[in-house]
C-alpha cells in the first residue's frame, strides 16, 4: 500500500446484517486507523467518548472520525467470518471477499509497502 494512501475492512453486522466499516491509511509508515462507519447504534457499536468524534453521515448512521490510532506492529490478526458476515478488503471501490477466501480463519491484515516489505 502506497504511502498516504487508505483502505477499509467492512463486514455485515452479525445481528443486524448491515455493513460496518473500519478505514485505514498508510501514514508516515504505519497503519493508522482513521474512521469507523456505523450505519445504527445496534450491539456493540456505540461511540466510546474521547475516542474520535462521532459525525453523522446523514442517513441514520455515523462516522467516528479523527480516531487517529496507529495499529501495533502495523498488524492485527482477524478470524474472518462466514458468508453471512462477509468480511472484505475495499481499496479503490474494489471489494475483495475475505470470507469466501478464509471463511473461519485466522488471517493477519498487515500493511505491506510497494517493494513488497512489510513496515517495521
Amino acid at each position: 500500500m502506497p504511502e498516504g494512501e487508505d483502505w477499509c475492512l467492512e463486514w455485515n453486522h452479525s445481528v443486524e446484517g448491515f455493513p460496518v466499516l473500519d478505514c485505514y491509511r498508510h501514514r508516515d509508515g504505519r497503519m493508522v486507523l482513521e474512521r469507523s462507519h456505523l450505519p445504527d447504534f445496534a450491539a456493540g457499536l456505540d461511540h466510546i467518548p474521547g475516542r474520535g468524534r462521532q459525525v453523522s453521515d446523514g442517513e441514520g448512521g455515523y462516522w467516528i472520525e479523527d480516531l487517529d490510532e496507529p495499529v501495533p506492529g502495523n498488524a492485527y490478526r482477524l478470524r474472518v467470518g462466514s458468508l453471512a458476515v462477509d468480511h472484505r478488503l475495499v481499496v479503490d471501490g474494489q471489494r475483495i471477499s475475505l470470507s469466501q477466501l478464509a471463511a473461519d480463519h485466522r488471517v493477519t491484515v498487515r500493511l505491506v509497502t510497494p517493494a513488497g516489505d512489510p513496515t517495521p
